[in-house]
Parts: structure tokens; C-alpha cells; sequence
């Protein structure tokens, strides 16, 4: 009984920790949107300038997690996670004190490259995936990013709330100083796991391994369009809510409830990717994703029609994460997911820089964003048919490549 206790006291510290990390980190970068209108607002610099300020600070957030990934095995979690936070809120700090395009973008790209080693995915998961034994993994992840999910419920609502009462730049604040309050979380991956420790060298030859796989390059790549689906939605929703007349309030509800409708469908998915087919899933879930924006497109823009939406998205976008990471660690090995994912992640923020700089440059164009719905649907689509029905699922914690003689001799020295 005592090593039972034991054993799920184990398995929940690190899952526990990382979700708290990735609830404050991502739930703070999921409610960027709500402050794109204030700034714009407030300096005057135009909607397409300050959508291209937040688009490439999830290019930088996108651009550092295989960097994060390196810099974790040789320094260590802990260290990683700490020194991204205190760079994070800085860059948020600095954002209050913009009033250029320029200074607006240096704050942005410190915030968001930092973020990624304080709150992203790649780092965190990764770390999960290598402290959990391999028929609890899918549990674990859905957890993870149940807790980011969770995340938006909270803080939405909240940076709503604060953007009405002190002002954009207090709320602004008031993020960068959550940043830091949740660092302490960071202790629980102070000690790296017995199994990363004897993966050593081995685990470089495996990753390389897999960036000549089609498998893993179908699975990115539908992850590319993930990026720009969510980035579109969680930067530009409100702008859209706002042009159907609907309040800040009633945006910080519709991004509260895909909040809540992710912790679900995180959950969900985590429990499936265990019993189905891992790319069946992803398959599925971006096709629902193509049928729901097709629907609202259709649909009258009624508050009934926008909470549907909201649930209907919010039960799909995040519950790609798990499946995601999973099939990642089922083909090349737990030890690389921090690196291969963070590659996967890369390419998933030039998808969201996409989606969030051509939302604002449509609408100062046009005025509106139908042409960037109708090449978001397309993009999933896309994503359900193509991208992973090539993918070839392997054994459970087997690379599906063997280290090659070279490489071998390079990660020996």
C-alpha cells in the first residue's frame, strides 16, 4: 500500500507542477488577444503593426523551443524554467512602456522567446513524458494540457476583468507578476529522470534519426496548421466579437469558455489516444475543427451561435496537444520529445504568426476576416486528409530508426 501512495505520489508532482506552469504561461499568452484593441488604442501605431508585434512573438515563442530543448539536458529543467519566467515577465514589463513599433516588437519577441522555455509544451511535456511510465503517458499529457486549458478559463475572464478596471498596462503587470509567482513549481524537475540519465548520447542519434522520417514530418506539419487555427482564434476572436457588436466582457466569456471546453476535450483526448489510433485522432479532430468554422461561417451571428462555436472549438484545439506529443515519444523515444517536439513546435508557431499577422492585415484591408476563415478551413482540411495518413505508428517507446554508424561515432565524442 505504502509503494502504491508512493508511486502516484510520483507520477502526480511532476504532471501537477508542469500543469500549474503551463496554466499561468499559456493561459497568459491565450489572453494576448484581449489586449491587441487597448494597445492599438492607446499608441495609435494601427491594427496590422500591433498584430504583427504579437505574430512575431509567437514566431520567437516558436523559434526557441528546440533551442529550450538543448539547453534543458545540459543545464538542467529547473534552471531552464526559472530564467525563461524572469525573462518573460520582463518582456511583459517592457510592453507597458512601448510607444513604438519597434519598442513594441523588442518586449513582444523578449516575451515570447522567453516564454518558451518558462511554460512551453515542448519543455514540460517532454519532461512529464520521461518521469511517467509509458502506459500512463497518455493520461499524463491530457493532464498536462488539461492544466493549460484550465489556464484560460482563469486568466481570460480575469485580463477582461483588469483591462476594465486598471487599465491595460496594469493588467499587463499583473500577468508578468503571476509569471513569477508560479516559479517555485519549477523544483519539482530539479532531479533528472533515471531513464534520461541512461539515455545519454543515444538520445541525439535517435532524434537526428527522425528528422529523415516522413511520419514525423506529416505530423509536424499538421501541427503547422494548428498553430495558425489557435493563434487566429485566441488574437483575433475578440476582434471579431467586436465587430458583431458584442462587449470586451463577452469576449472575455467566449475565451473563458474554450478554457473550459479544453480541460475536457485535453482529458478526453488523452483518454483516447490510449485506446485508438493516434493519427485517427488527429485526423479527426482537425476535420471537426474545418466543419465547425464552416458552420459558423453559415450561421447567423447570434450570441447562441458564438458560445457554440466556442464550445465546439474548445472541445478540439487543444486536444491535439496530447496525441501530438504522444505519437512523438511512441516513435522516437521519451528522451527526445523536449527537441523533436520543440522542432514540431517551431513550425507550429510560423502557422500561428501566420494566422495572427494575416488576421490583422485583412482586417486593415477589408475591414473583416472571411478570406482568413476560408483559408483556415481549407488548412484543415488539409490537416485531416493528408497530413497524417502516412503517419506510421511504431512500437510503444521504440525509435523506428536505428542509430546510424556515423552519428553514433559524433555523439560518442
Amino acid at each position: 500500500m505504502k509503494n502504491l501512495a508512493r508511486n502516484q505520489a510520483g507520477f502526480m508532482v511532476p504532471v501537477l507542477a508542469a500543469a500549474t506552469l503551463m496554466a499561468v504561461l499559456m493561459g497568459s499568452r491565450s489572453s494576448m488577444g484581449l489586449f491587441i484593441g487597448p494597445i492599438n488604442t492607446a499608441t495609435a501605431l494601427g491594427a496590422a503593426t500591433v498584430s504583427f508585434a504579437f505574430a512575431l512573438s509567437q514566431l520567437a515563442w516558436g523559434a526557441a523551443q528546440p533551442v529550450v530543448g538543448v539547453l534543458a539536458r545540459r543545464h538542467g529543467t529547473t534552471r531552464v524554467i526559472v530564467a525563461g519566467g524572469l525573462l518573460s515577465a520582463t518582456g511583459l514589463a517592457m510592453v507597458t512602456a512601448a510607444g513604438s513599433g519597434a519598442t513594441l516588437i523588442a518586449a513582444l519577441l523578449l516575451a515570447g522567446a522567453a516564454g518558451a522555455a518558462a511554460g512551453g509544451a515542448p519543455l514540460l511535456l517532454g519532461a512529464v513524458a520521461q518521469r511517467v511510465a509509458a502506459e500512463r503517458r497518455g493520461l499524463a499529457l491530457g493532464l498536462v494540457s488539461a492544466g493549460s486549458s484550465a489556464g484560460q478559463l482563469l486568466l481570460a475572464p480575469l485580463a477582461a476583468l483588469l483591462v476594465a478596471g486598471i487599465g491595460w498596462q496594469g493588467a499587463m503587470l499583473a500577468f508578468a507578476a503571476l509569471s513569477i509567482a508560479v516559479l517555485p513549481m519549477a523544483r519539482a524537475f530539479r532531479h533528472p529522470p533515471a531513464a534520461a540519465e541512461a539515455a545519454g548520447g543515444q538520445a541525439a542519434v535517435d532524434a537526428r534519426a527522425a528528422l529523415r522520417e516522413p511520419s514525423y514530418w506529416c505530423v509536424t506539419a499538421g501541427f503547422f496548421v494548428c498553430g495558425f487555427h489557435v493563434s487566429f482564434l485566441t488574437t483575433h476572436m475578440p476582434g471579431v466579437l467586436e465587430l458583431c457588436g458584442f462587449s470586451t466582457g463577452f469576449s472575455g466569456l467566449w475565451l473563458a469558455l474554450v478554457g473550459a471546453c479544453n480541460v475536457v476535450g485535453s482529458l478526453a483526448s488523452g483518454w483516447l489516444m490510449q485506446r485508438v489510433s493516434m493519427k485517427t485522432l488527429l485526423g479527426a479532430l482537425y476535420a471537426l475543427r474545418a466543419a465547425g468554422v464552416a458552420l459558423f461561417l453559415l450561421l447567423p451571428a447570434s450570441g447562441e451561435t458564438m458560445l457554440g462555436f466556442a464550445l465546439w472549438m474548445g472541445l478540439t484545439y487543444m486536444a491535439t496537444l496530447p496525441p501530438t506529443t504522444g505519437i512523438i515519444a511512441k516513435l522516437y523515444g521519451a528522451q527526445n520529445v523536449a527537441v523533436l517536439f520543440g522542432i514540431t513546435m517551431a513550425l507550429h508557431q510560423v502557422g500561428s504568426f501566420l494566422g495572427v499577422w494575416l488576421g490583422g492585415l485583412e482586417l486593415e484591408l477589408t475591414g473583416g476576416y472571411r478570406w482568413v476563415w476560408l483559408l483556415d478551413i481549407l488548412l484543415a482540411a488539409a490537416a485531416a486528409a493528408l497530413a497524417h495518413l502516412p503517419v506510421r505508428e511504431g512500437r510503444q517507446g521504440a525509435p523506428t530508426l536505428p542509430p546510424q554508424p556515423a552519428l553514433a561515432g559524433a555523439a560518442a565524442r
